[in-house]
């Protein structure tokens, strides 16, 4: 394998670091910034900022870069998708657009009508329209297709009823996409329906989910007697399970959470060479733990070959399938280990929360010039612990791997 950009590719990379070098506003400079929050906030300058920002992209093209160029986006190969992941996230420059962009508006491109990608492509494209997903539920996490929401067929409208759970930044989201079953007679794979709604249609309420850490990110979502016309249902009526799985094969090479592993473990390696770092870490008194740091920065260079073998296989018509199982299971484990190697290089200190200035945290507290790193590692530490749930626990991710992967037998 070549590593090394070809020319081209050099030159594509160029222009990305290029773009963010004159166009990422200092709002969002070093990771700051959350545009989806920022785009209807009441504060004019983080609204200016998410303006900006958006503009910068869209005057490039660069909003929707993996959507072909007849719906609005830029065409980009996967290996420049690649490159502009990879540039994005070392400068922690915001994505636009969230999962209207990287998720739902390639599903409604493969699977929507055409009244439906009218409607909708142009809105996430300019930031109007917000989406979330509306997919696991209080009994159907790891066991999706078991979910029981219901939608009921009434004249021209679905009646919907039930409830969904970890609906992650609904409080954000204009409309929603949800997997309803349709015909609760058919084996449980069928009989599902993907429909698209607005959030604030009369019925949908949200109840704040405060996570360990004392943030405001998720939600639980109820639907009571909620109607949404017919014509909302993308793809065919009870094959909504097909579609809701095109939608999450737009969530494979993983290059964000391997960059954003290199990035953490040489936050750390730098921290305990400084100054300050030499005083409050405990490397010196521990040999153990000068190799746990060394394990860390390898695996997060063994993260990023995974993600770079996935987007090789899709740069060569191939589709990855228990190769993005293992850079899942991987990442999800490393985030964890890289957490808690962090907190145990530094002790003590480790037990100071520091400041936290995203705006869903519940706590007010200043910052505490005791915690290393702001507090760093310690939050990461807490907020890990549901990455090897999320997105599909690692009990899924190794028996996709045993049985696709290896060929062993269903047990």
């Amino acid at each position: 394998m070549d590593w090394n950009d070809t020319p081209e590719q050099a030159a594509f990379r160029a222009e990305v670091k290029a773009l963010i070098d004159n166009g990422l506003p200092e709002a969002y400079q070093g990771g700051k910034g959350e545009w989806i929050q920022d785009r209807k906030s009441e504060d004019a300058s983080k609204r200016e900022a998410a303006q900006a920002w958006q503009d910068a992209l869209a005057d490039k093209g660069w909003i929707a870069p993996h959507w072909p160029k007849e719906y609005g986006g830029a065409g980009l190969s996967p290996l420049e998708q690649f490159i502009f992941k990879q540039e994005m996230t070392e400068a922690g420059a915001p994505a636009v657009g969230g999962q209207g962009v990287s998720q739902l508006g390639p599903t409604i491109i493969v699977h929507g009508t055409d009244e439906q990608k009218a409607e909708h492509l142009p809105k996430i494209l300019s930031g109007e329209v917000n989406w979330q997903q509306g997919y696991s539920e209080p009994g159907s996490g790891s066991d999706l297709a078991s979910l029981q929401t219901r939608a009921v067929r009434d004249g021209d409208d679905f009646v919907i009823n039930g409830q969904k759970i970890w609906t992650s930044g609904a409080q954000y989201a204009d409309w929603l996409y949800v997997l309803t079953r349709t015909d609760p007679e058919a084996p449980k794979h069928r009989g599902i329906s993907f429909m698209l709604m607005e959030k604030d249609l009369p019925g949908i309420s949200l109840r704040p989910l405060i996570d360990m850490s004392g943030h405001y990110h998720f939600n639980e979502t109820f639907f009571e007697d909620v109607r949404v016309p017919a014509t909302n249902v993308v793809g065919e009526l009870n094959r909504g399970w097909y579609v809701g799985a095109t939608l999450l094969d737009f969530e494979r090479s993983n290059i964000t959470g391997a960059i954003t592993s290199r990035k953490s473990i040489q936050k750390l390696i730098d921290y305990v060479h400084s100054d300050e770092g030499q005083q409050r870490s405990r490397l010196d008194e521990s040999v153990s733990l000068r190799h746990d740091v060394a394990d860390r920065w390898i695996e997060s260079e063994v993260q990023f070959q995974f993600s770079f073998r996935i987007i090789s296989m899709q740069s060569a018509g191939q589709i990855p399938n228990y190769e993005a199982s293992t850079s899942k299971l991987f990442n999800s484990e490393l985030s964890q280990k890289l957490a808690r190697t962090g907190t145990q290089v530094l002790g003590q200190y480790a037990q100071f929360w520091g400041h936290d200035d995203d705006d869903r945290n519940t706590y007010d507290d200043p910052p505490n010039d005791y915690a290393p790193l702001d507090g760093t590692f310690t939050q990461s530490y807490v907020r890990s612990v549901p990455a090897t749930i999320a997105a599909g626990t690692s009990e899924i991710q190794r028996n996709i791997i045993a049985t696709r992967g290896l060929g062993l037998p269903r047990g």
